[in-house]
């Protein structure tokens, strides 16, 4: 494929993919397939897992060199954020996706329960407290945007966290607006955020618990929770849609991903984190005289 042709393959996924403007979001609207050209939707299964697995790889290779940029120069930071039902392939999406970049330039925090440390802090302070420094990309698998989905869905969690509050929609909205304020003030300040929904249907989900469940070596993977947490799908959808509605920003955008075909996720993802590394038009730091000077004299006496 020619640059101009991807480049535009690439523009297009990614404007279907972007959510950027409030109360625009519909997520029956959204594909949990493929939403791609009739070209590749005509594609046999291993042909299209093999073309995916191409063009992943060269965003690897990309994102590799962009991320190598952004940490030499250290003037922004990335932040990451997953979200998505269970199953949709957080992990693996973080893990393929993330392979080749340096380890020292990427940190992964995983949001589980609460500890009794956290909840004696205002419920942004453990996510808050794990930003990425400049010059480095950070990845949240479940995020802040859990104390708008979780626990909207089930808001007994919410009776021993908040006390005096009356939990109607006032309340939701003021979440809703720390959480705007929150990305406003880190964009502000240096660091680029783009939020990742990975969009899975619930037949493929279905699907692949009973993968889990057939596999012995994946049944670490299986939780009683997860049936109890599948039975709560329209809730969970409609949290999800009411969330990314109003927290959907030109400067935190959300990006909606088809998670049925877990290789094209990751190649759409792969895709947008590198294309927005490389929007920044980053440059390699340009090193002074003085410095020019001392790597003339090292160079000597290792010669010598």
């Amino acid at each position: 494929m020619k640059k101009e042709a991807r480049q535009q393959l690439i523009n297009e996924i990614m404007d279907k993919c972007r959510i950027e403007k409030e109360n625009s979001f519909i997520l029956a609207n959204h594909d949990t397939d493929w939403l791609g050209t009739e070209g590749i939707k005509q594609l046999s299964e291993d042909k299209l897992k093999k073309k995916a697995k191409k063009i992943l790889n060269k965003n690897l290779e990309e994102l590799s060199e962009a991320q190598e940029l952004l940490y030499a120069t250290n003037k922004y930071s990335m932040l990451l954020i997953f979200q998505a039902m269970d199953a949709a392939g957080k992990d693996g999406t973080i893990k393929h996706v993330m392979s080749g970049i340096n380890p020292q330039g990427c940190q992964v925090f995983s949001f589980k329960k609460p500890s009794a440390e956290e909840l004696d802090h205002n419920y942004l302070w453990r996510y808050t407290s794990k930003m990425p420094e400049f010059g480095r990309i950070g990845i949240f698998n479940r995020s802040y945007y859990e104390e708008v989905l979780v626990v909207k869905v089930n808001p007994e969690f919410l009776q021993r966290i908040v006390k005096d509050h009356k939990i109607d929609e006032a309340f939701w909205n003021t979440r809703y607006e720390d959480i705007n304020n929150l990305e406003k003030h880190l964009t502000r300040n240096g660091t680029v955020v783009l939020k990742f929904f990975l969009n899975v249907s619930k037949q493929e989900q279905k699907n692949r618990f009973l993968e889990r469940l057939n596999d012995p070596e994946k049944h670490w993977k299986f939780s009683e929770s997860d049936i109890i947490e599948r039975s709560k799908w329209e809730l969970y959808q409609k949290a999800f849609e009411e969330a990314i509605n109003v927290t959907a920003t030109p400067w935190a955008p959300w990006y909606v991903i088809p998670a049925d075909n877990k290789w094209i996720m990751r190649t759409i993802v792969s895709t947008v984190i590198t294309e927005t590394i490389l929007s920044l038009q980053l440059e390699p730091p340009v090193v002074s005289d003085q410095k020019k000077k001392l790597l003339v004299d090292a160079r000597k006496e290792l010669e010598g």
